[in-house]
């Protein structure tokens, strides 16, 4: 199929009947709406529980670290080892998610990071961990979240009974997700000042637990391949072609690889913001993640309350640029109280930026190459983190971690504004295909009122 065409084969939104889901969760407008599908409520209750155990994990990793070697540059370098093997396996994992059966595939995966937490929060308490140990056990780590990103990503759809409310069902994620960066960062601050690092990460193998349970209590129809099978390089590249070829994939996933480099090393940074810009302790460093997830939260329900992706392009430069300003704003605070302000305003900016990027991406997408599209989807925003992890420590290191943030803050304003510029180009492409698909109702009656009315239909 070529890529700037739509797939015939997609079915519309209904719309004509009034289903359970609609009467139970809010109408089918509301904020919840995605949550009448019984496979994904599992899930996100599921997926909740182990996203709050994975960021206690990332917390206390990230401290673990910084107090066994006060290094900047093993900072970047941990962050490094942990998302390296994302950037290399994700196009082979994109061809592995569009040929396997994907809740499988899910329970395998969470099964290893179970193992991989246990054996990690074992060494800790036996005193026998040192950062060779945890380089190894980050690099297994990216291993798996190459496979497994993209296939979470492209098992939304099938959870979904109305293909409507898949935007919405992206932004609960957001939702779940983040609403987990606010409690886990909290509970890792308190537990490692407590008990240790060490139970954080037994914590973290015990939560995978429930996702796994939610999955296999899911009724999910027999997988079904998408055509013939050819060999892997083959669909490897074609992959590459359907996605690089059409321009509003190229875009969205070409800005979000350049926020992710540039920008999201300042996670990696914060112990350094904790302890030698603030004064702080471990919890000082668990408030500034929290602080994160407050605003990326409050971002991610404003976007689960919008009724359509109508007017969600414009908003990946304008969050884009948002995110950039911030933290440039963070990288000159001295002050906890601005700080936090700061990062509030990072987190709702760097999340309605992922979120829009990842529904217009999931919504353009045919179903035949999601997974593939959603491979380098991961693979910019995730597969290029550590390269900025490794990029941000070693500049850390010679300018202060400071001036870094500030450059990729800077950085993060130059992408936006040439996206912006492409917008328009963007729109004019995507617009055929909302209008053939159907995808959300409010857009097919919007074009069709304005092709009546001789006027050029809503903007995306």
């Amino acid at each position: 199929m070529d890529a700037d065409r739509p797939s015939r084969g997609e079915r519309p939104a209904v719309t004509a009947t009034r289903s359970p889901a609609r009467r139970s969760w809010g109408g089918a407008t509301g904020p919840l709406r995605a949550l009448g599908s019984r496979n994904y409520r599992l899930y996100f209750a599921g997926q909740g529980i182990s996203l709050i155990g994975t960021w206690i994990q990332s917390i206390a990793l990230s401290w673990l670290v910084y107090s066994l070697t006060h290094s900047a540059f093993l900072l970047g370098l941990v962050g490094f080892s942990a998302q390296i093997a994302t950037f290399v396996f994700a196009p082979l994992a994109g061809v592995v998610v569009d040929r396997l059966p994907k809740r499988r595939t899910l329970v395998a995966t969470q099964s290893l990071f179970g193992l991989q937490a246990l054996v990690l929060g074992l060494l800790v308490l036996g005193h026998l961990i040192t950062v060779g140990e945890i380089i190894v056990l980050s690099t297994f780590l990216g291993m798996l979240n190459a496979l497994d990103m993209p296939t979470r990503q492209a098992f939304v759809v099938e959870m979904i009974e109305d293909r409507a409310h898949l935007p919405n069902a992206i932004a609960l994620n957001s939702s779940m997700f983040n609403g987990a960066r606010l409690l886990g960062p909290a509970i890792a601050g308190v537990l490692i000042a407590a008990v240790g690092e060490g139970v954080c990460f037994l914590i973290n193998a015990a939560s995978y637990l429930a996702v796994i349970a939610a999955l296999l209590a899911m009724r999910v129809p027999p997988h079904r391949a998408h055509g013939e099978r050819r060999r892997v390089l083959h669909e490897m590249r074609e992959g590459f072609e359907y996605t690089f070829g059409f321009a509003p994939l190229r875009w969205i996933i070409l800005l979000i690889s350049v926020v992710s480099f540039a920008a999201m090393p300042y996670a990696t940074l914060m112990p350094i913001f904790a302890s030698q810009v603030l004064h702080g302790t471990a919890r000082t460093l668990g408030f500034l993640a929290g602080a994160t997830g407050v605003g990326a939260l409050v971002g991610a329900f404003i976007l689960a309350s919008r009724r359509s992706v109508v007017g969600l392009g414009r908003w990946i430069p304008i969050a884009a640029a948002g995110f950039g300003a911030a933290l440039i704003g963070f990288s000159y605070s001295r002050s906890l109280a601005a700080s936090l302000a700061l990062l509030a305003l990072v987190g709702f900016t760097m999340i309605t930026h992922m979120a829009a990027s990842n529904t217009l991406l999931q919504t353009i997408a045919d179903d035949q190459h999601r997974g593939r599209v959603m491979s380098f989807y991961i693979m910019g925003f995730v597969g290029l983190a550590p390269f900025g992890s490794l990029a941000g420590g070693a500049l850390a290191s010679r300018i202060g971690a400071q001036h870094t943030v500030m450059l990729g803050g800077v950085i993060c304003l130059i992408g936006a504004a040439v996206f912006a510029r492409k917008l328009q180009a963007i729109r004019d492409l995507v617009r055929p295909i909302y209008r053939q698909r159907g995808i959300i109702p409010e857009v097919t009656a919007a074009v069709q009122a304005a092709a009546r009315l001789g006027a050029p239909p809503d903007k995306i």
